[in-house]
């Protein structure tokens, strides 16, 4: 198997391995005791927490451990809304955030609070000017990733920061995916990262809160990790994920450009191997490891067992990989294709052969499900002479819609319309984004007597 899915949890590294085993023998007591074995336990404790902030770039005291990057976003959201809660309510937000960030302004705003949420363009990123103008004399908070967690955008960090600091506004940076790759540059305020994004394990997460940024930790706390994360530190654990953040970091220059250069490999080669491909992320300010990309036409789903039976373990943020069949939030954000949608996201020690073999197997897959699923075939436009066409996709799901309309499109003249009936809520996502790939007019859409009904003009 070639596992390509680091960006959802990356192989325990081998360095963290030898420092959790080695940890599990001294860093079994309790840290607050004077005793021996406790101030072996607080020297690990301490050497690790000086290791994780020497390779954040912030002071050891600024640094609490957690237990999750998910715990690390709750505590510190809640945290820094609460210290600011004086000055107003207001919590900005990008479109794209990780769901552990949207929850927790979701949680806001249903107690109250106000909540902006800043758009992002195709490529993935906010516009500066745009997150600086959602700023009020009110806002207590606000967030911005680092770099996304779906498609590798980086965000411009540094350009908000200042626009934040400016404005005397704190600025919590999500950055659980870019922490490996280098620190996050800009006047940041807060940041949050999680251990099993860099290799070390499951259940250990970061915070760091700068000195003189006011915050107030919510729920119960004790007097473990500065009051901002209560219950007895998992020693073996945090030991570990310092180590392995530590051992990326000095792989990551040499790393980065080896990934990169293969992920810039499958940027090219995937649209020329696959018909109707659409990949999606800044092609230029991107982690160096990711690489993501919607096939039109097929269901994620299928795509991803197709692969995974093939030796290729990916993610799809594709409605139909989904419990709630609901689109990716950020695809959706981006108004890009969700259908199909395919993250290659590869660990460091990827080699040349693993992607070789994976362009090589992935055009029958996807020939193989559209076959299956009835898709059009690339190319066929036809030169119909139909002023209007209707068709009925109602009680079907993606990808069917959106292969219907394909269908369709060529049976109307150009300048002609095509009407689809459909009640799938991915459907007013790929419709308008098939338009765009497609290079036809979306024209908008109107409620139906059942579902909804989306206009398409023919364009060429």
């Amino acid at each position: 198997m070639a596992y390509f899915d680091v960006a959802s949890s990356a192989p325990l590294h081998p360095v963290a391995r030898q420092a959790l085993v080695a940890s599990l023998d001294e860093g079994w007591a309790d840290p607050a005791r004077l005793y021996r074995e406790g101030r072996q336990a607080r020297l690990l404790l301490d050497a690790a927490r000086e290791a994780a902030a020497d390779a954040v770039g912030c002071r050891p005291d600024e640094l609490v451990f957690t237990s999750s990057g998910t715990r690390a976003v709750h505590s510190g959201m809640t945290g820094a809304l609460a210290g600011r809660r004086r000055v107003g309510n207001h919590l900005i937000v990008s479109a794209v955030e990780h769901s552990s960030v949207l929850h927790s302004a979701a949680a806001h705003e249903a107690d109250g609070g106000a909540v902006t949420e800043v758009p992002v363009g195709r490529g993935g990123a906010v516009d500066p000017g745009a997150y600086a103008a959602a700023l009020r004399a009110d806002t207590a908070l606000a967030c911005l990733q680092s770099a996304n967690h779906e498609v590798g955008t980086e965000q411009p960090v540094a350009e908000v920061a200042a626009a934040c600091r400016a404005a005397g506004v704190p600025l919590l940076v999500d950055a659980a995916q870019s922490l490996p790759w280098g620190p996050v540059e800009g006047d940041w305020s807060l940041l949050t990262g999680s251990a099993h994004k860099w290799g070390g394990p499951a259940g250990v997460g970061l915070l760091v809160v700068r000195k003189g940024v006011r915050f107030a930790p919510r729920g119960a706390v004790d007097e473990r990790e500065s009051g901002r994360a209560a219950g007895f530190e998992n020693i073996p654990a945090v030991v570990a994920a310092a180590a392995a953040l530590r051992a990326v970091r000095a792989e990551a220059v040499a790393e980065g450009a080896r990934l990169r250069e293969l992920t810039e490999r499958i940027r090219a080669r995937v649209p020329e191997l696959v018909p109707d491909v659409q990949v999606v992320g800044d092609p230029v300010q991107r982690l160096p490891h990711l690489v993501t990309f919607s096939c039109l036409y097929v269901d994620g789903e299928s795509v991803l067992h197709e692969l995974d039976r093939a030796g290729f373990s990916v993610s799809s943020g594709s409605s139909c990989t989904s419990s709630t069949l609901t689109p990716s939030h950020v695809l959706r954000a981006m108004g890009v294709v969700s259908e199909g949608n395919v993250r290659v996201s590869l660990p460091m020690g990827a080699d040349d052969a693993e992607v070789e073999r994976f362009l090589d197997v992935l055009p029958g897959v996807v020939r193989g499900v559209r076959d299956t699923l009835g898709a059009p075939v690339a190319g066929g436009g036809g030169g119909g002479d139909a002023d209007a066409v209707t068709v009925d996709a109602l009680g079907t799901s993606c990808p069917q819609p959106v292969i219907e309309l394909a269908g369709a499109i060529g049976r109307v003249r150009v300048g002609g319309t095509v009407t689809v009936l459909a009640d799938d809520e991915v459907a007013a996502v790929d419709i308008p984004a098939w338009c765009w790939t497609q290079h036809h007019e979306y024209v908008g859409e109107r409620p139906a007597d059942h579902g909804t009904a989306y206009v398409v003009r023919r364009s060429s």
